[in-house]
């Protein structure tokens, strides 16, 4: 037996809540490899899973949610994988579709496993978590797009966030001049601990100018927010740079016009962490364990434990979490 956050619906309301039960292993949906789980982590998607209608991201139930999980391989099918390996999964819907993280143990396909890199343990692979892994692939999309850090100062909007806040210090330690933009002016400090060089007011940014282009201010931005604030920061950009867009925090429609793009050649990169090739994924998790500083990692974790889950969903989905949740699930 072991312990698991169970979203179970009640038929009459038609609602979903959850509750700490314990599950046989006979009661796991069919996976190649079988993971004794350490750690999860807290992201937005959870929060919408564990939310009364499941965020139109739960497919059927009873359901465990967690879309990222980290631990030890106790029984594998896959001749990649072997009793005792460690290994992160994120993605893959898990979490939404298929069962998740928030479980001692889990079932999973081969291909959606990543062997944990040098460097790494599974505690701080679950302080970076989706967020975390997101955020690196859009420093990578920046920099094979050509960003260097002479180019001029990089934009992090939602920079209190979890994926703001890795972006921040992953930035910082490469020698970026950082621009974290934030709502919350509480947080500035710790903004400037993971290596913020300026604090940018959410409020300066939130509303769509009237005029397609502004002064040429930033060489890059990763945009965790969208909508208004990312038609107004393409009109901002520096010839020939580039925005990594990986969320809509701030609404999914963009009301910009194309002259960016035309008249200032500014690339628009779409940032996918769901169904991201293999090969990428280990790239990216090999540049975490070297281009992010592990002092900075532990600033941004706050821990949790299975009970706590409820709650923090509902948290995270009012922007009310910052930095990085770890979830023991063995606490």
């Amino acid at each position: 037996m072991f312990n698991a956050l169970v979203m179970e619906k009640d038929e009459e309301s038609g609602l979903a809540s959850a509750s700490v039960q314990q599950l046989s292993q006979d009661a796991l949906p069919h996976g190649e490899v079988t993971v004794a789980v350490e750690y999860s982590t807290v992201n937005y998607k959870d929060g919408l899973c564990m939310s009364p209608k499941g965020g139109g991201l739960v497919r059927a139930y009873p359901h465990v949610p967690g879309i990222d999980y980290a631990g030890t391989v106790e029984v594998s099918s896959d001749d990649r994988y072997k009793p005792g390996d460690k290994v992160v999964l994120t993605g893959w819907r898990v979490g939404e579709a298929h069962w998740g993280g928030y479980s001692q143990k889990a079932n999973a396909l081969a291909d959606w496993l990543v062997p944990l890199p040098d460097g790494l343990d599974a505690r701080q692979a679950m302080a970076v978590g989706t967020a975390g892994f997101t955020a690196m692939l859009a420093v990578m999309a920046l920099e094979d797009h050509g960003l260097t850090p002479d180019h001029g100062p990089v934009l992090v909007t939602g920079a209190a966030g979890g994926v703001g806040s890795v972006a921040t210090a992953i930035l910082g330690h490469l020698g970026y001049e950082v621009a974290a933009v934030t709502g919350r002016p509480e947080t500035g400090e710790y903004l400037k601990a993971l290596g913020a060089a300026t604090i940018v007011p959410r409020a300066d940014l939130n509303e769509t100018s009237k005029r397609p282009l502004e002064a040429e201010t930033w060489a890059g931005c990763v945009d965790a927010v969208g909508g208004a604030m990312l038609a107004r920061v393409l009109g901002q950009m520096k010839y020939g740079g580039s925005v990594a867009a990986v969320g809509l925090a701030g609404g999914a429609a963009l009301p910009a016009t194309v002259i960016p793009f035309l008249l200032r050649g500014v690339n628009l990169l779409g940032i996918d962490s769901v169904m991201q090739p293999y090969d990428n994924r280990v790239r990216a998790w090999k540049r975490i364990a070297t281009d992010l500083p592990m002092e900075k990692l532990e600033a941004m974790i706050h821990p949790a434990a299975l009970s706590d889950l409820p709650q923090l969903g509902a948290d995270i989905l009012q922007g009310q979490v910052k930095g990085r949740v770890v979830v023991d699930v063995n606490a």
